[in-house]
């Protein structure tokens, strides 16, 4: 035999006031939390209606009604695309390989939706066709010794082209230039050659500057009547202080001639004494 559920007026009234409840309360708030989408403070969103863009939507809370319209966020921090390592031939024929780091800001965030389809991937690829291009139009010297010059023009070249998108590079650091081994040496010995070439130009110099000083000397000394006598009396002083030198002492051709003066003096006056 079949059971019957007996209801009461009053437990169908209970039924029925729940019923209206959850209508009332829980679908509103439902709604509305399906409705509300908040947009964090670095972000900015992209609302469409009907997929048609209709307008930039601030941080906040920003209503989006199901269905009729459809929205989408974009982060508008400085972001940063590591360039990976690329093979390129510089402008010499000299095959090098390059990574860089570029960091870029969304300024408009519509353009960066609308005009390109996924702007991250995008940065990434125009980085390394133009980075390559770059390379390409100089020469490895140029490359190794102007490295913020060519960064700069990667840089006005990769911002030029993402212009239509709405997005600012702010900048291209060249991170790493790897070389080929046998260019590595050669590079090596051009610098060891370099340190040479200076090492004795500098010799070279020093030994002019100290002839024209030992010449000025020469001169001073020639020009004052004695002065070369001081010197030798001075070198024999600074030469004796040291009891295990031994000494062989020039003498000066001016003495010799001091002597020989002398000496022809006392024999014309011993032929004078002898005429008397």
């Amino acid at each position: 035999m079949g059971q019957e559920v007996v209801i009461s007026s009053g437990g169908f009234m209970v039924i029925v006031l729940l019923i209206v409840g959850f209508i009332l309360f829980i679908l509103p708030v439902g709604f509305l939390l399906k409705i509300i989408k908040q947009i964090d403070q670095y972000e900015k969103g992209i609302k469409f209606q009907f997929g048609k863009f209709r307008t930039v939507m601030e941080p906040g809370w920003r209503i989006v009604i199901p269905i009729i319209q459809s929205y989408g966020k974009v982060d508008m921090r400085t972001k940063a695309v590591d360039v990976p390592n690329q093979e390129a031939m510089t402008k010499d024929n000299i095959s090098v390989t390059i990574n860089a780091v570029l960091y870029y800001r969304i300024i408009l965030a519509e353009k960066a939706i609308l005009e390109v389809e996924n702007y991250e991937y995008a940065m990434g690829q125009i980085a390394q066709t133009t980075m390559r291009n770059t390379i390409g139009q100089v020469e490895l010297d140029e490359l190794l010794s102007k490295r913020e010059e060519v960064s700069k023009r990667i840089k006005e070249l990769v911002d030029k082209s993402t212009d239509p998108w709405g997005i600012n590079v702010l900048g291209v650091e060249l991170k790493d230039i790897v070389l080929p081994a046998d260019m590595k040496r050669t590079i090596a010995k051009q610098a060891e050659a370099e340190r040479e070439k200076r090492a004795v130009i500098i010799n070279s110099e020093g030994e002019v500057q100290a002839s024209k000083n030992m010449a000025e000397a020469a001169r001073t000394l020639s020009s004052s009547s004695g002065a070369l006598h001081l010197r030798t009396l001075q070198t024999i002083n600074d030469v004796s202080s040291d009891q295990s030198n031994t000494i062989v002492f020039a003498v000066p051709l001016e003495i010799l001639r001091a002597f020989e003066k002398i000496s022809k003096g006392s024999e014309s006056d011993n032929v004078v004494v002898k005429k008397s």
